[in-house]
């Protein structure tokens, strides 16, 4: 996913990472990469206010990794965030955004979501964005009612076992030694058939068009 991020903004694309919870850990990294101290700025408060809020009810980020995180192995915050901002490849952080803000600036943006799946792909279609890749190491069914939700895998086991979810499987990584441009190239190559109308997303197959926006501060 971070390589197609890199490809897609190196073509003056838009890239948007999402779920701000995830990042916890990370968030140096982050602000070393924006490309002016506002957006910098943009990116901490946000973190922190949203934390804040989480914290108020009795929750936080350090809650995360979830119960089914930790069981398959990610045993620590720093772990799950170093992964997630992986997603976002090694781009310039160009923007930074509000839950459901419109993206506006070419090159990666940092899109304030909660991880909840749902609420998180509803804030990313609400920021415009046309394709949505949303990776899953345990399976979700999630899709979306007005962007295509294109699920990959991080493991082969996955696929065979939730094959009608899954629309695209990046376990070969692993087990056949393919390499992680050789897997993000195939893997735009499947976007680009997604976005011509060539290839359905399983969870358009399936009519699942979900929905639901953030309730600041609940979900994590």
């Amino acid at each position: 996913m971070g390589h197609v991020s890199d490809i897609m903004t190196s073509l003056n694309g838009k890239t948007i990472l999402a779920e701000f919870p995830e990042l916890c850990g990370v968030e140096q990294e982050l602000i070393d990469r924006s490309t002016n101290v506002e957006i910098a700025q943009k990116f901490a408060t946000l973190m922190s206010e949203y934390n804040a809020k989480a914290e108020a009810i009795g929750s936080g980020f350090s809650m995360n990794p979830s119960p089914g995180n930790i069981k398959d192995g990610l045993i620590t915050d720093a772990m799950k965030s170093a992964g997630a901002a992986k997603k976002g490849g090694t781009a310039p952080v160009a923007d930074v955004l509000n839950y459901a803000e419109y993206v506006k600036k070419s090159g990666l943006s940092l899109l304030c979501t909660p991880g909840n799946d749902v609420e998180a792909t509803t804030g990313m279609a609400g920021s415009g964005t046309n394709l949505i890749i949303f990776s899953t190491g345990l399976g979700t069914p999630t899709g979306n009612a007005v962007a295509p939700v294109i699920k990959t895998a991080t493991n082969s086991k996955l696929t065979q076992r939730l094959g009608d979810l899954i629309d695209f499987d990046h376990g070969d990584i692993i087990t056949d030694g393919k390499t992680i441009e050789q897997s993000g190239e195939e893997l735009l190559e499947f976007l680009i058939e997604v976005a011509s109308g060539n290839v359905l997303t399983k969870a358009e197959k399936l009519q699942q068009d979900d929905f639901i926006p953030w309730k600041r501060g609940v979900s994590l």
